[in-house]
């Protein structure tokens, strides 16, 4: 475990390294600013929207329903993770869409619409897999009768 451990820190380290040196060589020092305001901006809405949103989600769920799966509590989360990943990623481009662009070609599509129908979608998949794994869970369950 003790050399797992070393193996994934050096490679860890080497990532980062890489990925500082590509930084300097490749952004103009200019731009270095605004790619950090980004980068914090990302963790402070992962941090402090996304995951107490799911963590309120799960707890939401738990006291609801005592007898609720683990697996259905994972499809839940799962859904409500990239529910939330999909819209915080599209957001910005329904914003720009909106404010108006010089170049008509940039933004060239309704992402509301696509949002929308995306995130339907998602809900009917995580629908149709609770449905699914309930019906399996109970057919498991109930005891099969020799007539």
């Amino acid at each position: 475990m003790r050399a797992a451990r070393t193996v994934l820190v050096v490679v860890g380290v080497l990532v980062i390294a890489f990925g500082a040196y590509v930084l300097v060589t490749t952004v103009r020092p200019v731009r270095i600013g605004g790619l950090a305001t980004w980068l914090l901006g990302a963790v402070v809405l992962h941090d402090a929207i996304l995951s107490p949103f799911v963590v309120a989600v799960g707890l939401l769920l738990r006291r609801t329903g005592r007898a609720l799966r683990a697996w259905a509590l994972v499809v839940v989360q799962a859904v409500v993770v990239l529910g939330s990943v999909l819209a915080l990623v599209v957001l910005p481009e329904i914003a720009a869409k909106a404010q108006g662009q010089k170049n008509t070609t940039v933004l060239p599509f309704d992402y509301g619409a696509r949002l929308l129908l995306v995130e339907g979608v998602l809900l009917l998949v995580a629908v149709a897999v609770l449905v699914v794994g309930a019906v399996r869970s109970r057919r498991l369950v109930e005891p099969t009768t020799k007539q």
